[in-house]
């Protein structure tokens, strides 16, 4: 019972964390004069040494750029001062205390940092869709409560949108959330116990370690290669203390880029089913290919995590989930239970825009917007090694002799551009490589070239030793 009540707690409580967290991403001036406060009243005195960077954002549980932007403002108020391979430290003449800062530093600050693509004229896309709803006659059924007949419905729908030559889902196995990352709990809740252990990718969508905190599930990094997890690892893993499922991004995977070849994903197939494990397979980003389901070879092992923030926008907020047949009702009730459920509107807006074309008209459009910003990297990056799928909405960067990606987030963050360091991504403390992850999706192309420009400038500086940690 206990188990039970702790389980409950974790699940209901995770989706207000994981907010509260996002929204302290842009508190960062609050914290500056948090500690600008502390050095002039004596607690922090010339020489201590600050935490680096990646630590204090944990401490404090905000995103690993808006750290760097703390220290950034604290080295140009003239609090603190960096030195390469030792770390940030309080100045030794610790200049007066500035006003404190109330304005962003930038007024065009770029963010290369969040990745919800985003076309100009899509909100008038999907006007046009929900224009009916102006009339209370049709909006007054959307603000029903979502009935299990809406939900067999919305099932349907989505059966039908996702349908293929290849694979053809069955409308009975979606089960709806209220986002992709309440689906991903959920997904993670059902299928692994408290204590229990999940493999992961070595590099991996930062989320997951917070969700699997909260949920009191162990995560297991299994070595990459170029096309995502290794055989060899699962298997060793699995050996030397069994695993309850994997989670993988077979598709443009995030932050690598990574897209799994039809061997690899046969080889994935077949030691899952050696194994008797079951796969959660992420497919947010799988809009921007044509590759199909995992689920499409072993239905009965695969639980399919989704949503419609990127394919269309945050606001539309529908996650869901694709599980096997005989899991259906289980996974119901954990969404149920977990308050996972996803709103009347949302779900009536989300499969409108699926069943009327308009989900279908953006994902074109958007699919030839990742090649131009794609192209645009290429032209400001030229000379760097990026690794990407060119035809997605983020690319790999990695760092040239003489940076690191903590001094380079904090060189960027002082140039107006938020973007996110390796760390961020590790699933092993400590074992990041040396590189930063670009998101490409909210900028125009205009200010995505502008931000690029200004980066390739601080990377062709080949000594970084008046950045700080």
């Amino acid at each position: 019972m206990f188990e039970e009540q702790s389980r409950s707690t974790y699940l209901g409580a995770i989706e207000t964390l994981l907010s509260v967290q996002y929204s302290m991403n842009v508190s960062y001036t609050t914290l500056v004069d948090d500690i600008a406060e502390d050095i002039a009243n004596g607690k922090l005195k010339a020489g201590d040494r600050l935490p680096p960077q990646r630590q204090f954002a944990y401490e404090r549980g905000i995103a690993a750029s808006t750290a760097a932007r703390v220290y950034a403002e604290l080295l140009r108020r003239g609090l603190v001062v960096g030195e390469v391979g030792r770390g940030t430290f309080v100045a030794g003449e610790v200049a007066p205390v500035l006003p404190a800062l109330r304005l962003e530093p930038f007024d065009g600050r770029i963010d290369l940092e969040f990745n919800f693509p985003t076309l100009p004229d899509q909100a008038a896309l999907i006007a046009k869709s929900l224009a009916a709803w102006l009339r209370p006659e049709k909006l007054a059924p959307v603000l029903a409560p979502t009935t299990q007949r809406r939900l067999v419905e919305a099932g349907r729908t989505a059966a039908a949108f996702f349908a293929s030559e290849r694979w053809r889902p069955r409308p009975e196995n979606f089960v709806f959330a209220g986002s992709g990352r309440q689906s991903l709990a959920a997904a993670i809740s059902t299928l692994v116990p408290v204590g229990g252990r999940l493999g992961v990718e070595a590099v991996t969508y930062p989320m997951i370690k917070g969700i699997a905190a909260r949920l009191g599930v162990t995560l297991v990094p299994l070595a990459m290669d170029s096309e995502g997890i290794r055989p060899d690892a699962l298997t060793k893993a699995h050996r030397a203390s069994a695993l309850n499922a994997i989670y993988i991004q077979p598709v443009m995977q995030n932050p690598l880029g990574l897209t799994m070849s039809e061997a690899r994903r046969d080889e994935i197939v077949r030691l899952v089913r050696k194994h008797e494990l079951m796969i959660i397979e992420d497919l947010v980003y799988g809009f921007l290919s044509d590759q199909v389901s995992l689920a499409a070879q072993a239905e009965e092992r695969v639980v399919i995590v989704d949503s419609l923030a990127k394919r269309l926008a945050p606001g539309i907020a529908v996650g869901f989930l694709y599980v096997p047949s005989a899991m259906r009702e289980k996974f119901a009730a954990t969404v149920r239970t977990g308050a996972w459920s996803v709103t009347s509107l949302a779900l009536a807006a989300g499969m409108g825009l699926l069943a009327d074309g308009t989900a279908a008209e953006i994902t074109r459009r958007k699919r030839a917007d990742a090649l131009v910003r794609q192209a645009i990297v290429a032209e400001c990056l030229a000379g760097l090694r990026i690794d990407a799928d060119p035809r997605s909405y983020h690319v790999w960067l990695h760092l040239p002799e003489g940076w690191r990606a903590e001094a380079l987030t904090a060189a960027a963050a002082r140039a107006g551009i938020a973007i996110t360091p390796a760390s961020a991504f590790a699933v092993a403390h400590g074992h990041s490589p040396n590189a930063v992850r670009l998101a490409l999706g909210l900028p125009s192309h205009d200010d995505l070239r502008t931000a690029l420009w200004r980066l390739a400038g601080l990377l062709s500086h080949h000594d970084a030793s008046d950045m700080t940690e």
